[in-house]
C-alpha cells in the first residue's frame, strides 16, 4: 500500500517557481514538467526508500529523486511522506537549509 504523499507549501512554491521560469518560453513544457514531477510524487509514494539520501545532510529518512534538472527531496515518516523541496540540480542546498533544521 502506497503511502500519503504530503507536499509543503515550500515545495508548492518551487514547482510555482520552476513552473512560471519555464512558462516563459514554453507554458506547455512547463505544464508537462509539473505534471512530471507530480507523477514523481506518485512513484515515491509506492517505493519511499529507492531515493538516494540527501548528502549534503546525511539523514537516511530525507531523500531524493532526479526528474530532467531537479531534485525532489522528501522525508519518509511513518504515516506518509513529505516533499520538501524541488531544486534545480545545480541550486545549492545550503540555500534552503532552514527547510531541514530540526
Amino acid at each position: 500500500m502506497a503511502a500519503e504523499v504530503i507536499w509543503s507549501s515550500e515545495a508548492l512554491d518551487d514547482l510555482d517557481a520552476i513552473a512560471q521560469f519555464i512558462a516563459r518560453d514554453s507554458p506547455h513544457h512547463a505544464q508537462r514538467v509539473v505534471e512530471a514531477l507530480f507523477e514523481l510524487g506518485e512513484v515515491i509514494a509506492a517505493h519511499p526508500r529507492a531515493g538516494c539520501v540527501v548528502p549534503e545532510l546525511g539523514d537516511v529518512q530525507v531523500r531524493e529523486r532526479f526528474l530532467y534538472s531537479y531534485r525532489l527531496i522528501y522525508e519518509v515518516r511513518l504515516e506518509r511522506i513529505e516533499v520538501l523541496a524541488v531544486l534545480h540540480g545545480r541550486r545549492l542546498l545550503e540555500s534552503i537549509g532552514e527547510r531541514f533544521e530540526g
